[in-house]
C-alpha cells in the first residue's frame, strides 16, 4: 500500500515493491499548490475508470495508469477493503503525466483533512 508524506510544500507518495513494477516509478512528488480537490473514499477501486496500463484483479486491486484514451488520466494503487483518497490535481502545476491520484491509504480521513488545508494556495 502506498505511503503518503506531507513535507514543506510537497506531497510525496512512495509505492510498495510490486506497485513500482506496474506504476514504473518508486514514488511521485507533487507540489501541494497543485491540489485542486481531495476526497476520502470508502472504495477507491470504484474511482478508477477507462483504458489502463497496469494490473487489475477484478474486485481486489487496481495498480497502474487509468484513463489513457479518454481522461482524466489517473495514477492508481487501490485495493478492496481499504479506504482511500481521490486527489485531483492541476496537471500543469504538478508537472505530472496524470490528472488524478487514486490511492488506498489507512488514514484517509485524516490525510484528506490535512491536504484540504492546502487547496487553492497555488492559484
Amino acid at each position: 500500500m502506498a505511503l503518503m508524506k506531507i513535507s514543506g510544500t510537497d506531497l510525496t507518495v512512495t509505492f510498495s515493491g510490486w506497485e513500482r513494477m506496474w506504476l514504473k516509478r518508486d514514488k511521485v512528488t507533487v507540489p501541494l499548490a497543485a491540489l485542486r480537490r481531495v476526497d476520502p473514499v470508502r472504495d477507491p477501486l470504484r474511482e478508477a475508470h477507462g483504458t489502463r496500463s497496469g494490473i487489475q484483479v477484478s474486485g481486489f486491486s487496481k495498480v497502474g495508469t487509468w484513463g489513457l484514451v479518454k481522461g482524466p488520466r489517473q495514477l492508481v494503487a487501490a485495493y478492496r477493503g481499504s479506504p482511500g483518497l481521490h486527489i485531483r490535481l492541476d496537471r500543469a502545476a504538478a508537472s505530472a503525466d496524470f490528472d488524478e491520484l487514486v490511492l488506498s491509504v489507512d488514514d484517509a480521513e485524516q490525510l484528506a483533512e490535512q491536504l484540504t488545508q492546502h487547496l487553492g494556495r497555488g492559484r
